[in-house]
């Protein structure tokens, strides 16, 4: 193994990699077609990783976060339409989730008041935004459970065969 980087402010490709206590070099033979100078200069930003790589990446570290960091810092599309997800416990997403919920369950009456004509009027543009804004927070809770389970699959506290669909 060869020695260990002693630079600041690494990026999450990089600290990724140290948390498997991987070199560049093996790495690279693990993920078998991604060259240790093409990971170092992904590590130090010399150069954008490509999709495929991050999911190589991903698979190989043992960290999914890394889809959703690339998708929502690097991708233009991405850095329009998909919000960064915060890695949480599970307790706490459940709870978001659930609050989220009670709101929701109170604001779905208004909401078929809202839409039942097709048409928003401006007095019913603020209730609308609001009830649009709780449904983009369960959006992210859901989008954080997704990846709870990700994260728990790829450190083997789940069989991914349990799981249908993944």
């Amino acid at each position: 193994m060869g020695r260990k980087s002693t630079k600041e402010n690494k990026n999450i490709y990089q600290i990724s990699r140290e948390d498997m206590n991987y070199s560049r070099e093996t790495a690279a033979e693990k993920l078998g077609f991604i060259s240790s100078d093409r990971i170092e200069k992904i590590e130090n930003e010399k150069s954008l990783p490509h999709p495929e790589e991050i999911l190589a990446m991903a698979d190989c570290y043992k960290n999914p976060s890394l889809c959703n960091y690339f998708c929502s810092h690097e991708c233009p599309i991405g850095i329009k339409y998909v919000p960064e997800i915060q890695t949480k416990e599970l307790s706490q997403i459940t709870l978001e989730m659930l609050a989220t919920l009670n709101i929701l369950t109170r604001e779905k009456d208004r909401l078929i008041e809202i839409t039942v004509d097709g048409k928003l009027s401006e007095d019913e543009m603020p209730d609308f935004l609001k009830i649009k804004g709780e449904l983009e927070k369960m959006a992210l809770a859901i989008d954080s459970l997704n990846l709870w389970l990700d994260h728990t699959i790829a450190s083997g506290k789940i069989e991914q065969d349990l799981i249908p669909g993944k």
